[in-house]
């Protein structure tokens, strides 16, 4: 408590960042210490998945600066978003980081936190609704459940080259009691399953793919996981932000 005090002393007497998750895009889902940060900053830099009706919460003084960063499209370099965020704190700003879901989940925060940390410049971390959470709710379904789901686990379906990772852990993936949510796989979900299924999971397993999710055009399909894997291997990946769960509760209850 006494070094969040002093953290907060600082905030208020020099430039500062706030790192505000902004859920799966649906306004009414940021919190209300989001929402605050937003309407009171001097400037923000925001995601792709970040802007929209979200970005529309920030006060007319705020200057909005794009700093997203898409697999195949033209994105800003890590190290330039680190450096403008250094840039306008030390110019006496708030700056607002505006991330997608929880910016603490398959975000690169950290490698902004370590910028910060260098400049010795103060910064807050404002939680958000993970973009699991959203999915799983706008489906209607437990990520959890007696019995049959007895873990949850997140992984990313890229490494930094974009394909899939090589160092998977095929026995916890594969476990059909787990509840797992696969991010930024669609590209790759067709070679991840085949590793899921040689490695024992059922090929029937239930899947979800759920895209946009908190947006107009969002998308879920419920299927399995070789009947995703081969509908992504015919059609490839949708142009819209989406995420896979697979397991005992990617289905109704």
């Amino acid at each position: 408590m006494r070094e969040f005090c002093r953290i907060a002393s600082r905030m208020k007497s020099q430039g500062h960042v706030s790192f505000v998750s902004s859920g799966p895009g649906d306004p009414e889902l940021l919190t209300l210490r989001a929402v605050k940060r937003l309407q009171a900053c001097d400037v923000v830099l925001y995601d792709d998945l970040a802007s929209g009706p979200v970005l529309d919460q920030a006060g007319p003084q705020a200057e909005r600066i794009a700093v997203g960063k898409r697999a195949g499209r033209p994105s800003a370099k890590q190290e330039s978003v680190n450096a403008l965020l250094v840039e306008h704190a030390r110019a006496g700003k708030h700056v607002v980081r505006l991330k997608s879901g929880d910016s603490g989940i398959f975000g690169r925060l950290e490698e902004e936190l370590t910028a910060l940390h260098a400049a010795a410049i103060p910064y807050e971390i404002v939680p958000g609704v993970p973009s699991a959470m959203a999915a799983a709710a706008v489906a209607g379904l437990p990520l959890t459940r007696r019995k049959t789901a007895r873990r949850l686990q997140f992984v990313t379906g890229a490494d930094v080259t974009g394909g899939l990772p090589q160092d998977q852990n095929w026995a916890a993936l594969a476990d059909d009691r787990a509840t797992t949510v696969v991010f930024m796989g669609q590209r790759t979900f067709p070679q991840m399953a085949a590793g899921l299924i040689a490695n024992g999971l059922p090929a029937d397993t239930p899947a979800l793919l759920a895209e946009a999710v908190g947006h107009p055009h969002q998308r879920l399909l419920r299927t399995t996981v070789a009947d995703l894997a081969a509908l992504l291997a015919a059609e490839g990946p949708s142009p819209y932000p989406a995420l896979i769960l697979y397991g005992p509760l990617a289905e109704s209850p």
